[in-house]
């Protein structure tokens, strides 16, 4: 089977380094020094008053899943912001482009180099977030869900992170502009579905008066988690009160919608970058 040249030496690389690692044992401690203080409360919450709540137990996955959710929109798009922009910085990319290779197998290869990191962190934690079968109330199948959720998300945070290393010419400017973008897609979609939702709304009214700020957060990835949690764990505490449903309509089916526009809106990014980093386009502004 013929590999990628460049995610074969991105993995090389990345194996022989002691990043990895790292960043492995690091997000891994977190999330399970966090899950056993959570343990830990709950436990002598319950010697204390001799009552157990089991829908508290439930606080434990959602807390280390929304923790792991969070970093993963603070790490993934670093990873990937000096993968084209980096190789401009060290004088490399013009030798990767008299290869036989295409603008789109060097893309394709700092993606795959870059989402093997990702995934191989998001597998390294579940048993951590199978820490809650202990106590009940979440099946494998919903865990199933919530890691196909943090798969979209890396993806898409991944090709957010390729496109600006295409597009700028320093990791720096990447890298900002990265968050920057990942930033509006989590918080600037949520600001404007509520601003839009406000004007809906009669004096005193409660809740959301249609479901045009729902297809809006359609390619918010944190809109999907959320949405996810309130499917397992449920309440009303979990998921902002803009997210009302069109009628008929399940919260899987528009979690399974939502992946689907991420997914596009990956597709769109990769396409941009192999256009940046392809010499034979036309000449015209710079960045």
């Amino acid at each position: 089977m013929k590999i990628n040249p460049v995610y074969r030496q991105e993995t090389k690389v990345s194996a022989r380094s002691f990043r990895l690692p790292l960043v492995i044992l690091v997000c891994n401690s977190v999330l399970a020094l966090a899950g056993l203080l959570d343990m830990y409360f709950m436990v002598s919450q319950v010697k204390a008053t001799a009552e157990i709540q089991y829908s508290g137990f439930l606080s434990l996955y959602l807390f280390v899943a929304a923790i792991e959710f969070t970093m993963l929109l603070l790490i993934v798009p670093a990873l990937t912001a000096g993968s084209i922009s980096g190789e401009r910085e060290r004088q490399t990319l013009n030798l990767l482009l008299t290869t036989p290779m295409t603008a789109g197998d060097i893309v394709a290869g700092k993606l795959t180099a870059s989402l093997s990191t990702v995934f191989l962190l998001i597998i390294s934690s579940f048993p951590i977030l199978s820490l809650v079968f202990i106590y009940g109330g979440v099946t494998a199948a919903d865990i199933a869900m919530v890691l196909f959720c943090f798969s979209s998300t890396a993806l898409l945070a991944s090709c957010i992170g390729l496109c600006c290393s295409c597009v700028f010419k320093k990791t720096t400017m990447a890298t900002a502009v990265s968050y920057c973008v990942m930033a509006v897609l989590v918080f600037g979609t949520f600001a404007l579905s509520s601003f839009i939702s406000s004007f809906g709304k009669a004096p005193g009214q409660r809740g959301s008066s249609g479901t045009g700020p729902c297809w809006l957060l359609l390619g918010n990835p944190a809109a999907s988690f959320a949405m996810i949690i309130k499917k397992q764990v449920g309440g009303s505490r979990t998921v902002p009160v803009l997210l009302t449903l069109p009628y008929g309509m399940t919260e899987y089916g528009w979690v399974m919608i939502s992946m689907t526009v991420q997914i596009l809106m990956a597709v769109l990014c990769l396409w941009i970058a192999v256009r940046r980093v392809n010499p034979r386009r036309k000449k015209g502004w710079k960045m």
